[in-house]
């Protein structure tokens, strides 16, 4: 059985001009200890599924399915109290920008630790302890020191890591990591991305890594599901994909990778519609 199994999905935004649909029917799937990369450029819907996964939607999000489960669990017909307590501890969720997703006017370690309150009941001292256990897993320098800091006290490798620690802290069995390394200089992604495959393989989770980074497809993803506005275009092995993509979507995205240009200009991506991107 699939970690998490996710079969016609659809979310549509009702908005002023009418109704936007964000994600049109995607399947997909992910099963313990796989690392699932979903790729395609901004707007292709990629975190707005996920999103959807996790109960995260604003309230004018309509969110469909034939079937949402995780862990044989129906997330479509559970109860809002039961989860909550399934968001957070067994499907955590790394989140784009740190600096907007952490609190700015509470310390890295007091967040660290409603995590483990909330999710885990630990008492104070216990608290305190898996925080800078989870610190100095993640490779932050002195960390009884550093869960006293601010996010603002910190730079943004440091609180990538953070968002890191806090969605590790229950042991998770599905962990989603948001285009972990956006605005991250490239020696600090390699740092971040090395982290995440090594937590994976530790704790043993499920991974899904939503990005429009063809590299780190390359280097991270047993499997790669490849969306264009709102649609699945192409499910493949990471190895198949790259040499043999069947959607002139996905052949179009490997394409302009800078280094397959052949002149001056680097490639780009035209416009396609549904059919022609099939």
């Amino acid at each position: 059985m699939p970690l998490l199994e996710v079969k016609n999905l659809t979310v549509s935004f009702d908005t002023s001009v009418g109704v936007f649909h964000a994600v049109k029917g995607i399947d997909l799937h992910v099963d313990a200890r796989e690392v699932l990369a979903i790729v395609g450029e901004s707007g292709s819907g990629k975190s707005v599924a996920m999103l959807a996964v996790m109960g995260l939607l604003p309230a004018t999000a309509t969110v469909k399915a034939d079937k949402l489960s995780f862990d044989g669990r129906d997330l479509l017909n559970i109860s809002d109290s039961d989860r909550r307590k399934i968001i957070g501890k067994d499907v955590a969720m790394i989140f784009q920008e740190p600096m907007t997703s952490l609190n700015p006017c509470f310390t890295v370690g007091f967040q660290i630790e409603e995590v483990l309150r909330f999710h885990l009941g630990m008492g104070k001292a216990q608290r305190r302890a898996r925080a800078v256990e989870l610190l100095e897993q993640v490779g932050i320098p002195n960390p009884a020191e550093r869960l006293n800091a601010y996010p603002h006290q910190m730079s943004g490798g440091q609180n990538q890591r953070v968002m890191i620690a806090m969605a590790i802290a229950c042991k998770p069995k599905l962990l989603i990591a948001d285009e972990p390394t956006t605005a991250l200089d490239v020696t600090i992604q390699k740092q971040i991305l090395d982290l995440l495959v090594r937590l994976q393989a530790e704790h043993g989770m499920g991974l899904i890594m939503i990005t429009h980074n063809i590299g780190v497809v390359a280097e991270t993803a047993d499997r790669v599901v490849v969306q264009y506005k709102g649609n699945k275009m192409e499910e493949a092995g990471v190895l198949e994909l790259f040499t043999t993509p069947k959607s002139p979507y996905t052949r179009a995205l490997l394409a302009a990778l800078p280094e397959n240009a052949t002149g001056d200009r680097l490639p780009t991506i035209t416009g396609f519609d549904f059919e022609e991107a099939r």
